[in-house]
């Protein structure tokens, strides 16, 4: 059913962290295999098809990561208005059933084109496992802590992101790029499926609770309207979304770029694997302190100052040279990328009804997660072009312009 007819609320019902503590404890538990999906990814699939493939093309390289970005970006622009037809539930299973195939695919694929094709897959399931995953914990901890609770989702997810990168890249190190590492993404996409068919409860009663303690009615709105506001029509929202997509654009540009960068080096895969690491879990650890920061000091303060740290870390590692400093650089970036990440998404929930909420919360990530194939792309081109190096720094002036438009266009606002 629509989200202007959500449910109202059943008896029992209530929202808040502690009232919802055991499904929000398995959201995150299934969240963190959500991220460890794409964990298998960072340090080891670049690598696979420059050395076991000989593509000497960066461009080529990253390809995958386009495909994966570009499929993400839809698969959230349509998940929150399927999650309003048909439950949060049903998407967040349906998610996983497409995942299965991916570590198989990656791990014995006979060419390219089968990591290609994986990768679609995969951002089918993060664009709706994921989404569902905090759209969830959204709806279950009401509008006094939605930075924790999106702080507590994005640590899970981003934090196994960084565990698995390091677990892969030691893996590869001792038994080579494929099929072994692998085998953690076939444990990831069984243990996420049964989590979900058989504990997961949906969360529309929540969310009709919310609705009928709003202080605004709820209106009827379609999704075009809901997709022009939060693209371009509300400044709040234009502000998160713009910033959204360079945020995953430097991401999408250190998966792709970064081993291949240190590889040039002569730095081992297990080395590598560290570094690759260092960022996300940052990244994810981080979030649980920026997230209910943001639900006291506000939202703005802490992505633009994000923005500009994230600038600062790619920049020293376009510039220094050295495991050390590349340790520092991935470590400032995954610092600005945990005081951007749950800011972004709790600012986006505050300019929406709950209504609408769902899907404002999809086009935003429509937008960021578009930013992994546009990332991935133009870094690819430049790096033929210009070098690896000046695609890192290119891609860090671009990061710093965009917290300087969220400094200009943003205005703090508390939850509506």
């Amino acid at each position: 059913m629509p989200a202007e007819s959500s449910p109202p609320p059943s008896r029992g019902v209530q929202l808040g962290l502690r009232e919802n503590w055991r499904q929000f404890a398995l959201l995150v538990l299934i969240n963190a295999l959500v991220g460890g999906m794409v964990g298998l990814e960072r340090t080891v699939v670049p690598l696979i098809g420059a050395e076991e493939f000989k593509i000497t093309s960066t461009t080529l390289v990253v390809s995958f990561i386009v495909s994966f970005g570009v499929v993400k970006a839809f698969a959230n622009l349509l998940s929150g208005h399927f999650a309003d037809i048909y439950g949060r539930k049903r998407i967040l299973v349906l998610g996983w059933l497409i995942g299965l195939p991916v570590p198989f695919m990656i791990g014995w694929g006979p060419s390219w084109g089968w990591i290609v094709a994986a990768n679609a897959l995969l951002g089918i399931n993060q664009g709706l496992a994921w989404s569902m995953t905090v759209i969830m914990k959204i709806d279950l901890a009401g509008p006094k802590s939605r930075g924790l609770a999106v702080g507590l989702n994005e640590f899970a997810g981003y934090f196994s992101v960084g565990v698995t990168a390091f677990l892969t890249g030691y893996i590869a190190q001792r038994t080579g790029l494929r099929p072994e590492p692998f085998y953690l993404g076939i444990a990831y996409t069984a243990g996420g499926l049964l989590l979900s068919v058989l504990l997961v409860r949906d969360t529309s009663h929540h969310v009709g609770l919310e609705i009928a303690k709003h202080e605004t009615a709820a209106t009827s709105i379609g999704f075009w309207d809901i997709f022009r506001r939060t693209s371009y029509g509300d400044r709040n929202l234009f502000a998160a979304s713009q910033a959204g997509l360079v945020n995953n654009l430097n991401d999408g540009m250190s998966w792709g770029i970064f081993p291949l960068f240190f590889s040039s080096f002569g730095l081992s895969i297990e080395r590598i694997g560290i570094l690759k690491a260092v960022y996300p879990m940052a990244w994810g650890l981080l979030q649980t302190i920026s997230g209910p920061l943001s639900d006291r000091w506000g939202r703005k303060g802490l992505i633009v100052a994000g923005m500009w740290v994230q600038a600062g870390g790619l920049l020293l590692t376009a510039f220094l040279r050295g495991f050390e400093w590349w340790l520092m650089g991935s470590l400032i970036l995954g610092i600005g990328t945990a005081m951007v990440y749950p800011a972004l998404i709790a600012a986006v929930s505050d300019a929406s009804h709950p209504s609408w909420r769902a899907r404002s919360l999809s086009v935003y990530r429509f937008w960021r997660d578009l930013g992994y194939a546009i990332g991935a792309l133009s870094a690819g081109l430049i790096a033929d072009l210009f070098g690896i190096a000046a695609a890192i720094a290119a891609i860090g002036v671009l990061t710093f312009l965009s917290g300087a438009v969220v400094a200009i266009v943003m205005r703090e606002r508390r939850p509506i």
